[in-house]
């Protein structure tokens, strides 16, 4: 019953999404300034029956019904209601439904909250939207059907993988599904924009608070994302550029250099065919992510790898969609002949904005080559920290030097200001505190201190006149700050990290540097759906005469069958005590990775920070408004 209904609302809502293109088009001959009563009245439908299709697959899972291939394949009877909930879009199935669902949301939203806008600009943009619904929905329906029923009906299913049942990933997900499909609705709005030659300040306006709502959410799944691998994975760092990792992170870079542009076009000092292209790219590699995820041709934890063909479909998709932009940007992209003066607030933005491609590139490249090298020679390698680390890391030191110099620069006005003030005096102070108490770090890592300290303490005065100035940008400033102190803290961390990996048998003792790890005890015991081997470790700190007791597990689940290595973090306000063990196969021997790494908690404050500064800047903009 539920797969039939399901197929039902969801063919119901292709329908109306096809209906939607013809009435736009329809409707955009008219001469009249009003969209027809009949568009809002089928876009209020189309939002309906695609909120019921997912609502359904969500009771499929809640009632265990194994007549769906797609429960049946990643639900159990014995699930928590919350993993059953989230078990919904634990899959590619699943998923593409909540994908559509976004799609179908930010089409509806954009349609009641422009009343105001021109008639053709709104109707492009809800044409070109729901070209981007009717083609999910089509793959949806005829490759990646999560109501696709199964006979005989099994009475129990295979499960969910354990290492996804988590209240981090269950929410990681859904946040960067907004950010990464909220990013269509400013695509189809610049094509839109384009055919219909609407003036940059109301383009600025228009696109602002989509691009905020959608960067926050993205900085928010990634930041979710990898607090999940973090204590789940048992990694023992905050980023690792798995391929997965790193295809939410190349459309952060975008809707960065994004959101710093429509600044300079809200203020109609250029940029107009820059904020168009960035639109484009964002949601393209958007595209180009999901793709990667789904394809089949990345090997990581968290990848729906199981048809190339839906790969194929999505390459596809891609390439219609990366030429058709091509074909409408040249052909009605406007001629922009700006001169910007060298030390003018929009030269600094402009500047940053090379630097966030530049990122991206670098990342695009390093997760790309891998796949490219395996697929003409047959040799498989990895591209991992170092490689990014020798890259990037250089130029952190002039995007900080900028992020801290650019804003105290007027708009159009070329006036230099001076390099010297007191917030740069106080950071050399406090950087020389901070390597006073350092016994190691390179140059380069030296220098990212020292500017990572300049942007915090400038951002810190800036804060300080926002009691003097109203107009200060409070959102900017918090979201600068946070970003200093996430450098600041990486880099210390880097610093002062230490990590261990050792073989040892119950009962043994190992000594390094400053600590002592005792192998005191192993537990065994059950629970409804996994065993647990557990260790009972000692840490003792002879530096500050300190003692710890960490439980690190090895839990071996039956539904479906697999070994999970699960970290015990002992997490204190500076720094974190982490340990995982894994059994070296018929022996009593256990491999065990002992980490001690200082400012974990900082560096997820950090993103938290940035993140609060974009919705800051949408409640800024709501207020202006």
């Amino acid at each position: 019953m539920l797969s039939s209904f399901g197929i039902t609302v969801s063919t119901i809502s292709l329908l109306l999404s096809l209906s939607l293109l013809y009435l736009s088009y329809y409707d955009l001959k008219l001469s009249n300034n009003k969209i027809s009563k009949k568009i809002y009245k089928f876009a209020f439908s189309q939002i309906l029956f695609i909120f019921l299709s997912f609502v359904t697959l969500i009771i499929a899972y809640i009632i265990s019904d194994f007549s769906l291939i797609n429960v049946y394949e990643n639900s159990h009877t014995t699930k928590p209601l919350f993993y059953k909930i989230s078990g919904t879009w634990g899959n590619h199935e699943g998923s593409l439904l909540l994908w559509i669902n976004i799609l179908v949301l930010f089409s509806f939203l954009f349609l009641i909250l422009n009343k105001d806008k021109n008639k053709n600009f709104k109707l492009y943009t809800i044409i070109f939207q729901n070209l981007l619904i009717s083609a999910f929905l089509i793959f949806l329906l005829t490759n990646s059907n999560p109501f696709s029923s199964l006979y005989p009906i099994p009475t129990e299913g295979t499960g969910l993988n354990p290492i996804l049942q988590d209240p981090a990933l269950a929410i990681h997900p859904p946040l960067l599904y907004i950010g990464f499909v909220g990013s269509s609705i400013y695509f189809s709005i610049a094509l839109a924009a384009l055919i219909t030659k609407v003036e940059s300040k109301s383009l600025a306006l228009t696109i602002k608070p989509w691009v905020s709502v959608s960067w926050t959410f993205q900085t928010l799944g990634i930041l979710v994302g990898s607090i999940w691998a973090y204590y789940e994975l048992g990694w023992g760092g905050f980023w690792f550029w798995d391929p997965v990792e790193n295809s939410s992170l190349m459309p952060w870079f975008l809707m960065t250099a994004l959101l710093h542009s429509v600044l300079v076009l809200e203020r109609r000092i250029g940029l107009y065919s820059w904020v168009i292209i960035l639109s484009i790219l964002t949601f393209t590699m958007s595209v180009v992510g999901t793709f990667l995820v789904r394809s089949g041709i990345l090997n990581s934890v968290h990848t729906f790898a199981n048809d190339p063909s839906r790969g194929l479909f999505i390459l596809s998709f891609l390439a219609l969609m990366v030429f058709s932009s091509i074909f409408i940007f040249f052909k009605y992209a406007p001629v922009e002949n700006k001169n910007y003066k060298i030390f003018s607030k929009e030269s600094f933005i402009l500047i940053n904005n090379w630097f966030m491609v530049f990122f991206l590139a670098v990342v695009l490249i390093g997760t790309l080559y891998p796949v490219f090298l395996d697929t003409l020679t047959g040799q498989k390698i990895s591209v991992g920290p170092p490689y990014y680390n020798f890259i990037l890391a250089p130029f952190l030191l002039p995007l900080l030097f900028l992020m801290t110099s650019g804003p105290r620069h007027k708009w159009i006005s070329s006036n230099v200001i001076g390099i010297f003030n007191i917030a740069l005096f106080t950071s050399i102070i406090l950087f020389f505190v901070i390597f006073l108490s350092i016994n190691e770090g390179g140059l380069l890592l030296l220098l990212i201190l020292l500017f990572s300290v300049y942007l915090i303490t400038q951002t810190t005065f800036d804060f300080y006149e926002t009691f003097k100035n109203k107009n200060i940008n409070l959102s900017r400033i918090i979201s600068h700050f946070g970003f200093g102190l996430l450098i600041l803290s990486i880099s210390l961390n880097q610093i002062f990290s230490v990590e261990k990996s050792f073989n040892a048998k119950l009962g043994d003792e190992k000594n390094f540097q400053n600590y002592t790890i005792k192998f005191k005890n192993l537990e065994t015991f059950s629970k409804n759906n996994f065993k647990s081997v557990k260790g009972h470790f000692e840490i003792i700190d002879k530096k500050n005469i300190t003692s710890q007791n960490l439980t690190p597990e090895i839990r071996v689940y039956n539904q479906p069958e697999t070994i999970t290595y699960e970290a015990s973090i002992n997490t204190k306000l500076f720094s974190d005590t982490y340990l995982t063990m894994s059994n070296i196969s018929n022996t009593d021997i256990f491999n065990i990775k002992f980490h001690m790494k200082p400012f974990m908690n900082f560096i997820w404050f950090s993103v938290l920070l940035i993140s609060f500064g974009g919705i800051l800047q949408f409640l800024r903009f709501e207020k202006r408004v």
